[in-house]
């Protein structure tokens, strides 16, 4: 199509012109590429979702990613206005948060801990200080409360302008009432952006499209785990209180959520806005909105926010003495978790997804950050897990969309235990064995879809979970799997591992180019082995096996199936000679570990398990009870076990064979509460907490499958730089005393003498040897054993003692069996 006054080429192209993605061409900009960057907005700025949104500010959130997006955002947004001389409408009121009881406030303590580590401030109340903060305010019934100074609301027209002026100001282009008719990866890896003014070719694309993300991403053949929400706000007539404070020069009082009734309220020219998040709000636009569709509302529904209206009633009585002046109900984008996806898609290159922003206002300045120094540097700089777009799988279908979206909303005020496990939509994947497993007791979790067994409930517990920020109902159960896995053997299911098969005449060269470890020297050797990033920070965590010269297979974390998968294929060569299968929905996997291991494995196959026929970190093909079963000595839980990898639909005969076998053994399943207990007694990490972008390999104590002497690899170069330059941190085990019902939970603050040094990556109790464990990030000169800090616990100071790596056998006597003793 003939341009009309459309650039030719661009380095990026933004489609979409809300708040969204205006932030993210401001940031571009601000990078430097301003005069290659455009945008396309099929009407006016902000005439998607921006326009209806109240504006609010919270820098309250439990994922440390979202965190530190927001407070960006809260900042950026405090100095734009000077910047760009365009007004922004902020009102820096502060944000008070309501307590109605214990475990809302342990939610509280666990989020300034997260808020301390990352430079956000947060005040505790009495309800006697809430009362002087909002004079308005019933406090009957309240035991607390916290309050951030620093956030507020904004009028999001304006930031979008201002964000605007700042783009053109260097050189960025928008092209408003421009359509986007389609999309096309070229040959040369560019895309073809086809408007209704004319056509233009980028090396990048970003959807910033809001309501319409299902929409773009169809363009390309993706599905976009993104569905609008209706979401109801109230504007009332003015309060003759409030108008007369206002009159008096009082300030604006803070924007108060009560999040035991699911609801926000502030001021709005002397009356007050009113934003329940209720139960029963519907997915909208779940087929995509009119093309055509701009400044859209819906059809009100009072009598869905009754009880909320009511609650707040109480909580204000002067909401109750004001009238209703509008009603407002528009569209917010949802994915199922409630985060938005921030960073590349999956399956193509250089499209970037900026989507499913249900507090889109908040995170629009630090999505457009992280977006663009992922772009223009290759990576981000904070770790971005809590927003990888990667982190759904194709399981999410719109039917499961249109449920865990409406659960998300219906969820933005529950208490968001550390442990809970949200049940809409499931159960979706079930290994074989899920009924047997359920029949033995099991109360499961979901990862990526896939139902696995948290713990088991026996000997008369009710089979239900307990949630809690505190040791709850399944640390007795999870105690007694721990000790029966420790004594005799025990059965895990891991069938929700990511699987694949790459294999091809390149596929070691290409692996070795990959991965930082050595990969495995012959046919059945194991390696653990990472992908770094091209930092030099830890990307994706790999076990191989070595299959045959031209063939590896590989098992990584189930959550991360999609980014380590999509990781792997984009680093392959274009050549043909890498083949990549995945494998992860055929082959199940068992693992049996114990002391007892071995001799249950003896009875169910004629495989030799000795040390010296079967050692550690080697792997066999065996047979049991008729399958064809790929044998792995290596657990993560540091006793004598191996992993079983079979055919799926030959699952329940195995699992069978192994119960039947084991009886008398004492063969009992255990969980994934279990394991994470096992795990943080041999300090080992895991990818998203000890394993991040954001710390060097080596400062995550991984230095023993660093391999700098085998030749290039991906992150080489920047991680020898790295520890050049000197680290910042370094992983450490912690013994935290004092403390008898509660372990960290992971972000804690940990403090020398006052003094912030570092925070705990995640927390367990270790029932092998009594103690409650924190595996944890300080600074390198507190990282010697007997070193005591103090870790913030929900609020209370607890002496943390660095100790020795792997407080649980040590020296891997049990794992390896070095006196061939069990069995």
């Amino acid at each position: 199509m003939a341009n009309d006054g459309i650039k030719s080429h661009a380095r990026v192209a933004i489609i979409g012109g809300g708040v969204v993605g205006v932030s993210a061409l401001y940031h571009l900009a601000k990078k430097g590429w301003g005069d290659d960057v455009v945008l396309f907005e099929k009407a006016e700025l902000t005439s998607g979702s921006t326009w209806h949104a109240a504006g609010l500010l919270p820098l309250f959130n439990m994922s440390y990613s979202v965190g530190q997006v927001h407070k960006y955002s809260v900042n950026l947004y405090g100095e734009l206005e000077e910047e760009t001389g365009q007004p922004v409408g902020f009102a820096r009121v502060g944000n008070l948060r309501l307590a109605m009881n214990d475990d809302r406030m342990d939610e509280y303590y666990q989020y300034a801990a997260t808020a301390k580590t990352i430079g956000i401030d947060v005040r505790f109340l009495a309800p006697e200080e809430i009362l002087k903060l909002w004079p308005m305010c019933n406090i009957e019934g309240l035991v607390g409360g916290i309050f951030h100074p620093d956030d507020g609301y904004i009028q999001p027209a304006d930031l979008t302008q201002a964000l605007a002026k700042g783009a053109r100001n260097r050189g960025a282009t928008i092209y408003r009432n421009t359509h986007v008719l389609n999309l096309e990866q070229t040959s040369s890896g560019a895309w073809l952006v086809q408007t209704d003014k004319g056509d233009i070719t980028a090396e990048h694309v970003i959807s910033a499209t809001g309501n319409y993300a299902r929409k773009t991403g169809e363009m390309i053949g993706l599905d976009i785990p993104v569905i609008p929400v209706e979401h109801q706000y109230i504007v009332t007539e003015p309060h003759p209180e409030l108008v007369n404070r206002r009159e008096a020069g009082a300030p604006e009082m803070g924007v108060l959520r009560e999040s035991d009734g699911s609801w926000y309220l502030r001021e709005e020219n002397g009356g007050f806005i009113l934003g329940p998040y209720e139960h029963g709000a519907p997915a909208c636009y779940v087929d995509g909105p009119d093309p055509r569709a701009e400044y859209e509302l819906f059809q009100e529904d009072i009598e869905r926010l009754a009880p909320h209206i009511e609650a707040a009633m109480n909580r204000v009585p002067a909401f109750a003495e004001v009238g209703i002046k509008q009603c407002y109900n528009g569209a917010i984008a949802y994915t199922p978790d409630g985060n938005p996806i921030i960073g590349p898609a999956w399956d193509v290159d250089n499209f970037w997804l900026n989507e499913g922003h249900s507090f889109g206002i908040t995170a629009a300045g630090g999505a457009g950050w992280q977006l663009a120094e992922w772009i223009v540097e290759g990576e981000p700089t904070i770790d971005m897990l809590g927003v990888e777009p990667r982190r759904f799988g194709d399981y999410a279908t719109k039917e499961y969309l249109v449920e865990k979206n409406e659960e998300a909303y219906a969820h933005v005020f529950v208490i968001h235990y550390p442990d809970e496990e949200r049940p809409a939509a499931r159960p979706l994947r079930t290994a074989p064995c899920y009924e047997r497993m359920k029949d033995l007791g099991a109360v499961f979790g979901q990862r990526f879809g896939w139902e696995r067994p948290n713990f088991f409930a026996t000997d008369g517990m009710p089979q239900e979970d307990d949630w809690s920020f505190r040791r709850s109902r399944w640390f007795e159960a999870v105690c007694k799997e721990v000790a029966n896995t420790t004594e005799n053997v025990g059965l895990l299911d891991m069938t929700a591992f990511a699987k694949c098969r790459v294999s091809g005449l390149g596929a070691a060269a290409f692996l070795d180019s990959f991965v930082a470890n050595n990969l495995p020297a012959k046919d059945g050797g194991l390696v653990l082995a990472h992908a770094l990033n091209q930092n030099g920070g830890i990307h994706s965590e790999f076990t191989i096996r070595g299959e045959s010269a031209n063939s590896y297979y590989l098992v990584s974390a189930g959550a991360l199936q999609r980014l380590d998968h999509d990781y792997l294929k984009k680093h392959m060569p274009d050549d043909g000679s890498v083949q990549f299968e995945n494998l992860t929905d055929s082959i199940g996997v068992l693992v049996v570990a114990g002391p007892k291991s071995r001799q249950l494995l003896e009875r169910v196959t004629d495989t030799d398990f000795s040390n010296d026929a079967f050692r550690w970190l080697t792997a066999q093909d065996i047979v049991i009870a008729g399958a064809e079963v790929n044998a792995m000595r290596v657990n993560y839980v540091g006793e004598l076990g191996w992993e079983l990898h079979h055919p799926i639909e030959e699952q329940n005969q195995i699992f069978d064979a192994l119960m039947e076998a084991g009886a008398d053994l004492s063969l009992k399943p255990f969980g994934i509460r279990a394991m994470d207990s096992m795990r943080y007694e041999k300090s080992y990490r895991m990818v998203g907490t000890e394993l991040s972008i954001e710390y060097s390999a080596y400062e995550s104590a991984m230095d023993r499958f660093i391999k700098p002497d085998k030749g290039n690899f991906l992150g080489r170069e920047a991680l020898l730089a790295w520890q050049e330059r000197g680290h910042d941190n370094m992983l450490v085990t912690l013994e935290v005393s004092g403390i008898e019902d509660a372990d960290a939970l992971g972000n804690n603050a940990l403090t020398k003498d006052g003094e912030l040094v570092g925070r705990a990556t995640g927390g367990n109790y270790g029932f092998r040897i009594g103690k409650s464990l924190a595996l944890s990030m300080v600074r390198p000169d507190l990282a010697e054993p007997d070193t005591t800090l103090e870790i913030d616990i929900l609020g209370k100071n607890y002496p943390a003692t660095v100790t020795i790596e792997s407080p649980f056998d040590p020296n891997q006597e049990r794992l390896r069996d070095v006196n061939g003793a069990n069995g």
